[in-house]
């Protein structure tokens, strides 16, 4: 695998020493993922972890199981922008390491983490950029064992009806963004996840109808610059 080149989109958890370049739809969904690069502000200080109740410290435990039994996920996905613009696609994770997003037809832009960098193909530019997976939040969805500790810390969890929140912030560098993922309890599914980031933005990705335990292609999450007539690059 050729080492990363160019630089990575912005957003709220930067990819270390990639500066700006992407922008429109996939600026967005990178955003609602925490896959960017930001002009990040100063490093607060690390933040003091949630003050849990005993039913929270429960729930979480199960939140944390729950994520580490799905390694293969399928969905269709709606993502409304800060500007409360919609745009819709499908969301392929394979864990450990490998996930890949589709716009839907006429947006031609794709991203896909093939295990060891994260690359981001903007279609109307013809322009591909890529960083290590490591610099990037989606490391935290996408390594072996997911931990609700350590490196990341839970500011939040929020309980109702139905339904079940955790937001969390990086622990080193908490100024970057809150991502708040969002869960149905009975039984405990991925619904969506969101973003705020350090300019106070929210962008907000919705799952609609995932799929769990599916076998998926390896070619998925190989990345392959289009073709001609090819837009999202795989088969090729």
């Amino acid at each position: 695998m050729a080492p990363p080149s160019g630089p990575a989109p912005d957003g709220p958890f930067p990819c270390k020493d990639h500066p700006t370049v992407l922008r429109r739809p996939l600026l967005a969904v990178c955003l609602a993922l925490g896959l960017g690069a930001a002009a990040a502000p100063p490093a607060l200080a690390a933040p003091a972890p949630a003050r849990l109740t005993a039913q929270q410290q429960t729930t979480l435990a199960q939140v944390e199981e729950y994520l580490n039994s799905v390694h293969t996920l399928q969905s269709k996905f709606v993502q409304a922008a800060p500007s409360g613009s919609q745009t819709s696609g499908t969301f392929y994770l394979s864990r450990p390491g490998k996930m890949r997003l589709d716009y839907d037809p006429p947006v031609k832009d794709f991203i896909v983490a093939d295990g060891t960098f994260v690359f981001y193909w903007d279609g109307e530019m013809q322009q591909q950029s890529s960083a290590p997976i490591g610099s990037t939040l989606a490391d935290f969805i996408l390594r072996k064992d997911i931990r609700l500790s350590g490196d990341v810390t839970v500011t939040d969890v929020f309980q109702a009806p139905g339904v079940v929140e955790v937001s969390l912030v990086e622990t080193k560098d908490p100024g970057k963004g809150t991502l708040t993922l969002v869960f149905e309890d009975r039984p405990l599914q991925l619904r969506k996840w969101r973003v705020l980031d350090a300019q106070g933005l929210t962008t907000e990705v919705a799952l609609l109808n995932p799929r769990t335990g599916l076998p998926l292609d390896r070619d998925l999450f190989y990345f392959r610059e289009p073709k001609r007539g090819n837009d999202f690059g795989r088969g090729n």
